[in-house]
């Protein structure tokens, strides 16, 4: 008995010792019929620097990470290739900052439901790990800035 006790502890110390990445309050909001588009945010946290550097789900076609700032008293949005993970700093993907646009979506989404979402993080050394997230679909109505269809 004392040697599955040994066993399991060792086998949580090797998961956790993997487990870098964080993430939080993953979600998605939901879609209307033909609708082609939609946000996803999340909060993430890495016990090293870091960088997502792609994001990827079987429910849609394209994948992208993308900035919001204002820029000449305007909001523009932009893709952005890598998005930085400071060791043990939370970043937000939320309305007005840095979010997923999921593009090219395979079929509606609806409150309830939850979509598969793969990061891809890498860290300073090069290597790289995927994060498996299932995001809940929240209601149009939900804080968080999606772009509808207009992409």
């Amino acid at each position: 008995m004392k040697h599955i006790a040994a066993i399991v502890l060792l086998a949580s110390f090797f998961a956790s010792a993997h487990a870098q990445v964080t993430v939080k309050e993953a979600w998605v909001r939901a879609t209307v019929p033909q609708q082609s588009a939609t946000g996803a945010f999340l909060q993430i946290t890495s016990a090293r620097d870091a960088r997502i550097v792609e994001v990827r789900s079987p429910v849609a076609g394209v994948v992208e990470m993308h900035e919001s700032r204002m820029e000449n008293n305007m909001m523009k949005m932009r893709p952005v290739a890598s998005v930085a993970l400071p060791a043990g700093k939370t970043v937000e993907f939320k309305s007005g900052g840095y979010h997923i646009m999921l593009m090219g979506l395979k079929g509606p989404f609806k409150e309830g439901q939850s979509v598969p979402l793969m990061l891809v993080v890498e860290g300073k050394d090069g290597k790289r790990e995927n994060v498996e997230v299932k995001a809940a679909v929240r209601p149009l109505t939900a804080h968080g800035g999606g772009h509808g269809g207009h992409h």
